[in-house]
């Protein structure tokens, strides 16, 4: 036993030893801690991106879940779908773009983004993804789809980043080909669905085609926000509703029938006026009163079940949330009363949620991405 003990704190100090020298090693030599940091550059470059390209499915990927209301880990407004090997975007909030970076979404390949409406925790992060799809290697303008005005707020990042996107090409494309100026903008896509001033009804249109996938724009009730859309995206038999802001709005619920998963912005307006009235006692009125205004136009909780079970959808998600859950046990007072109206297929989002939806109509899975 002596003999063992004796080994063992040999071994120890062996290790102790041999740990101690490769410390002060990479401390005193350059050419050792460049190899080290060459190896993890490489490593991180080469792993493989957490949303994979699957011809069969239709996936969903929540990487905004927050409202204009911070929470730290929490990006604004986005959900990305991926149907097959086409990548797009709903809404691209503050924070987003560096959650899909994390995850390592290649976002040159990103097709298109479709914005809902202009309020800036669903645009404010356009011309930063811009830019990375670019940086990264885009080699042609990035489509963005959105409601009547969407040409003046491209137009608008466009001119807030053109002596960025002039001194980025002036100093990388020096006729070696990357970084191409014409690819640094965005190209607007304008769904005439709605007009500015009218009255929202729930016409649809077909926005998108290519192949399996069809996008649907549906006219939705956020106001005084006029226009504001939602998106279908049907594929292979599959389908994923978008509600972007909204009230209860039965034309939304028709317009999503039948869908697999419903992600619905959600506002716990029981909850967000005890926040109000906190503002207001303390002092802060003009928070206090913008926080108790939000209820006019957003959906809650419950009514998003109700909206789910009148579209006859399998999963409902929750995104858009508000007020932020800062602890899991302000989920309960959050859904109080969901379990009532609908006692299954719900979900509060969180940024990384990938859902996947099987085209041949097997159980919708979810997993939460790393990072």
């Amino acid at each position: 036993m002596k003999r063992v003990l004796i080994g063992v704190s040999i071994l120890v100090c062996v290790i102790t030893a041999l740990v101690i020298t490769a410390i002060t090693s990479f401390h005193v030599s350059p050419g050792i801690q460049d190899r080290v940091f060459a190896a993890g550059a490489r490593n991180q470059l080469l792993s493989d991106p957490q949303v994979q390209p699957d011809p069969d499915a239709l996936q969903v990927l929540l990487c905004g879940t927050s409202s204009p209301l911070p929470i730290r880990g929490s990006a604004k407004a986005c959900t990305m779908l991926i149907a097959g090997d086409e990548m797009f975007l709903v809404d691209i909030g503050p924070e987003a773009s560096e959650n899909l970076a994390v995850w390592r979404v290649p976002a040159p390949k990103v097709k298109a983004v479709f914005i809902t409406h202009f309020h800036s925790d669903h645009i404010g992060e356009l011309g930063e993804f811009n830019v990375q799809g670019w940086a990264q290697g885009r080699e042609v303008p990035l489509e963005v789809y959105g409601p009547v005005g969407i040409e003046h707020v491209v137009a608008g990042f466009n001119q807030v980043y053109a002596y960025d996107s002039t001194y980025r090409n002036t100093h990388h494309a020096r006729d070696r080909g990357i970084l191409p100026f014409g690819a640094s903008s965005m190209q607007a896509n304008t769904i005439s669905l709605i007009q500015p001033g009218d009255t929202p009804t729930g016409r649809t249109a077909v926005v998108y085609e290519n192949g399996d996938l069809t996008v649907t724009a549906i006219e939705t009730d956020h106001r005084p926000v006029v226009p504001a859309l939602s998106y279908r995206f049907d594929y292979r038999g599959r389908s994923v509703v978008i509600t972007g802001d909204t009230v209860f709005f039965e034309p939304l619920a028709k317009a999503a029938e039948g869908a697999d998963v419903l992600v619905s912005e959600a506002q716990a307006s029981h909850l967000q006026d005890i926040v109000a009235a906190q503002a207001v006692a303390i002092g802060q009125e003009t928070l206090g009163q913008v926080l108790l205004d939000t209820r006019d136009y957003h959906i809650t909780p419950v009514q998003a079940a109700r909206l789910a079970n009148e579209a006859d959808v399998r999963e409902l998600v929750y995104t858009h949330i508000a007020p932020p859950l800062k602890l899991d046990l302000l989920r309960t007072p959050w859904l109080r009363g969901v379990n009532e109206e609908r006692p299954s297929g719900v979900r509060i989002g969180h940024d990384g949620l990938l859902i996947t939806i099987p085209v041949d109509g097997s159980d919708i899975q979810f997993k939460t991405l790393e990072g």
